[in-house]
């Protein structure tokens, strides 16, 4: 669906009251109950009533007069071959450990489509409960306490409380003024994390959080070719390769020449809102296929069978579902921009080709380091403060764009509210 931008600044007069009802000028509810004609995008098909019943952490942690524009859930139905899957596996009573090979083999199925890769081996994949853990367990394979681990800052902020929960010690290398790697910076960190002769990882996010920078096949490369040079290890952070635009390329870290030694973390939780079923792939380069060789037989046992089961639908049977959320999601870009030049002309915006996310540059409204406060406070929208985002982030937000337009305008209507 293309977005009507003059319609969505009518919708943006609308007000939300503390039942859940969305309100415009002339009273039509923003928020369709259903879909809409054919249209399959699953961003438009949940009103605001039903998404207050769900239990979850983004509609539990404020109170209703509060719209939740921030943790990384999405405001839609589950794609149907998940719901399915997940069904006949229930009235099985199929809830016991996972086993077996199928999630792999649909990682590596739909990388063969997606991305045109064939590299994915599935003797080199071990299931790990999700992404985060399956980072820890990566880097235990390849450093040790008090070894340095590089990240580009502004990040996804569990990237330092895990690494430092580690004991090992995290080195920024920010991101350009582009929001792209920087090559220069990045060498730097190389050299500070490797100094006196001790090992040093680096945990890429890509495509990145929280900018939607989708890294070229080229900057992965010379990414590789850094970390060969100063003898740094790899670990990627893949989780959102998924949620890429129509006509943006996603590379994975391990078809660029050199990414042999590296290790990569994917999972279809964010790409089919599957958070809490709990389920990721580790997959070694065939460089690193030993380290993978040395991972505790007993991480096998934390993910979820009943996650496994949804993932491996979703990777299988769930791409036209996902092609829909991507139209929307690339339909709620457009929008914001728009709404953000219309009423918030000082927030500086930069939309990236990947994620369901936006990172919205707000130092020159004046509001502080942590505008996030302001917005919650005189707004009643929760957005994600950028300053655990590490060095980049004061100043910031991020804003959750997996939900409808007429959220989308509502949020922005109020954050310009809340400047007055």
């Amino acid at each position: 669906m293309t977005v009507d931008p003059e319609l969505a600044c009518r919708h943006s007069m609308a007000h939300i009251d503390n039942m859940g009802t969305v309100r415009t000028m002339d009273d039509m509810d923003l928020i369709p109950h259903g879909p809409t004609g054919d249209d399959p995008n699953p961003l438009n098909r949940l009103s605001l009533d039903r998404l207050r019943l769900r239990t979850s952490m983004k509609w539990r942690t404020y109170p209703d007069d509060v719209l939740p524009l921030w943790v990384a859930e999405m405001d839609v139905p589950l794609a149907e071959p998940v719901v399915r899957a997940v069904t006949d596996a229930m009235a099985l009573g199929d809830t016991g450990y996972p086993a077996g090979t199928a999630y792999a083999e649909a990682l590596a199925g739909f990388a063969r489509e997606r991305w045109g890769w064939d590299g994915l081996a599935v003797e080199r994949t071990a299931i790990v409960p999700d992404v985060m853990l399956g980072v820890v367990e990566a880097l235990k394979l390849i450093s040790g306490p008090g070894d340095a681990v590089v990240v580009n800052c502004p990040v996804y902020p569990p990237f330092y409380p895990f690494v430092e929960h580690l004991d090992r010690q995290i080195v920024e290398a920010p991101l350009g003024a582009d929001l792209r790697l920087d090559l220069v910076a990045l060498e730097d960190a190389f050299r500070r994390a490797t100094a006196g002769g001790r090992r040093a990882a680096y945990l890429l996010c890509s495509p990145h959080n929280p900018t939607g920078t989708v890294h070229t096949a080229e900057e992965l490369a010379a990414v590789a070719a850094l970390a060969d040079r100063h003898d740094v290890r790899v670990v990627a952070d893949e989780i959102h390769a998924p949620l890429v635009a129509p006509g943006a390329v996603f590379t994975p870290y391990l078809s660029v020449p050199g990414g042999e030694k590296g290790l990569s973390l994917m999972s279809a939780t964010k790409g089919w809102n599957l958070a809490g079923l709990k389920a990721a792939l580790l997959i070694a380069g065939p460089a690193a296929a030993e380290d993978l060789a040395r991972l505790p037989e007993e991480v096998g046992h934390g993910p979820s069978h009943i996650g496994v089961i949804a993932h491996t639908a979703a990777l299988r049977e769930g791409v036209d579902w996902l092609d829909a959320l991507l139209k929307g999601l690339d339909d709620n870009r457009r929008l914001l921009a728009d709404l953000l030049a219309r009423q918030l002309p000082g927030v500086r915006y930069r939309p990236g080709p990947a994620t369901f996310l936006a990172w919205l540059d707000c130092r020159a409204l004046d509001l502080g380091d942590d505008p996030a406060a302001v917005f919650l406070d005189r707004g009643r929208v929760a957005l994600n403060s950028g300053l655990p985002f590490g060095t980049g982030g004061a100043g910031h937000v991020r804003l959750n764009l997996g939900t409808s337009p007429g959220l989308i305008a509502e949020a922005v209507r109020r954050m310009s509210a809340a400047l007055t």
